[in-house]
C-alpha cells in the first residue's frame, strides 16, 4: 500500500476507472449475446442498434479503444446482415 497521499487517491480513482470500464464490456459481451441468439430479423435489429450504441460511447470514453470499437461494430453488422 502507497504512503503518499496522492497515491492512494490515485489508486481509488484507478479502481473507479476500472471498474466503469468493466461495466461498458460487459453490457458490450450481453448486447452481442442477445444479437446472435436474436430469432428474426426486427429483433436483430434492435439489439444491433443497443450494441453499437454502446460501443460508441464506451470509445468515446475511452473505456475501448477506436480500433476495438470499429472491429466489434463490424463484426456486429456481419452478425446482422446474417439474420
Amino acid at each position: 500500500m502507497a504512503n503518499i497521499a496522492s497515491q492512494k487517491k490515485r489508486i481509488l480513482r484507478t479502481e473507479r476507472e476500472r471498474q466503469e470500464n468493466r461495466r461498458f464490456t460487459s453490457a458490450i459481451k450481453t448486447e452481442f449475446r442477445r444479437l446472435q441468439e436474436a430469432k428474426d430479423a426486427d429483433a436483430a435489429d434492435a439489439a444491433h442498434r443497443r450494441v453499437t450504441s454502446l460501443i460508441d460511447k464506451a470509445v468515446k470514453i475511452g473505456a475501448i479503444h477506436r480500433n476495438t470499437g470499429a472491429r466489434k461494430k463490424s463484426r456486429a453488422s456481419r452478425i446482422r446482415a446474417a439474420k
